[in-house]
């Protein structure tokens, strides 16, 4: 009789199916799920959207004209300068909604309920970070066309311009990471929404998004120029072709594509790998 009931529960109890292909597939439904619920509930996305457009209207207007950019003062230079330093402040700040949204998903008790289906176990997070990818892309395409209203401009041409849009992407994924680690690890959205910001102000602010680091201290200026934030910075107003781009003896800031780049594969690689282990733990 023991032998038949512990059969039958094997036979009952959900398994995950394993395999590359089912993991994505089960990590598009997911995606599909949260862009769902992002389209019932599009306050969110338009709150999302105010908040970059007040930092390129205030920074444009206020500090343009203000602030030395490469010999100018002018402030159609320091709006093309600001650009790129705003395009990676909003893929980076969409992180806090991430952690956030896992949260909030952990408090609700829907976690446990994916845990009884048959699924890749790290599809829950992946497909989170992909719907947040989706409407961080949205946020870019918005804050482009501002971007043109408010007299920034591509200078270098359309492939270099999709590079770098590609390069505040992937940012955006990679530290959105960083926000599902931190929203395993609270016990509420609002926790999650704080520890998400309290880190992303020092690692946006200590860099050469709105000003160039020329003028910092030198123990400062080797923190901002090591930053990964920063070197995204460079390679888009490199791409771009925008005023500002500052060269120094930092590796970063010499090489800023490929600086870029490597550091987001192993912000990804690291954090994700943190990440589902924390989940699995969390829900076991």
């Amino acid at each position: 009789m023991t032998t038949v009931t512990e059969t039958a529960r094997a036979t009952l109890a959900p398994t995950a199916r394993g395999g590359l292909a089912q993991s994505a597939h089960d990590s598009l439904v997911v995606a599909k799920r949260n862009l769902l619920r992002m389209m019932r509930i599009p306050e969110v996305v338009v709150f999302g959207l105010v908040q970059p457009i007040m930092f390129v209207v205030l920074f444009s207007y206020v500090f343009g004209g203000s602030v030395n950019i490469g010999g100018s003062t002018r402030a159609s230079d320091y709006r093309e300068f600001l650009m790129a330093g705003i395009f990676a402040q909003t893929v980076t700040f969409a992180t806090a909604g991430a952690g956030a949204g896992i949260a909030d998903d952990m408090h609700k008790g829907l976690i446990d309920r994916f845990r009884s289906l048959p699924m890749a176990r790290g599809a829950v997070l992946t497909g989170r970070t992909l719907a947040d990818l989706v409407q961080t892309a949205l946020t870019v395409v918005v804050l482009a066309i501002v971007g043109l209203l408010v007299g920034w401009r591509v200078h270098d041409g359309i492939p270099k311009m999709f590079a770098a849009f590609g390069l505040l992407l992937l940012l955006g994924y990679a530290f959105s990471w960083t926000g599902a680690l931190i929203g395993l690890s609270v016990r509420s959205p609002e926790a999650a929404t704080s520890g998400g910001l309290i880190w992303l102000f020092p690692v946006t602010f200590v860099s050469n998004a709105f000003v160039s680091t020329a003028g910092m201290t030198p123990w400062l200026r080797h923190i901002a120029e090591w930053n990964p934030f920063s070197a995204t910075v460079q390679a888009c107003r490199v791409l771009f072709g925008n005023p500002g781009v500052v060269h120094s003896g930092a590796w970063p800031m010499e090489h800023p594509v490929w600086a870029s780049l490597l550091w987001s594969v192993l912000i990804v690689l690291v954090f994700r790998t943190l990440a589902v282990r924390k989940y699995r733990s969390a829900t076991a």
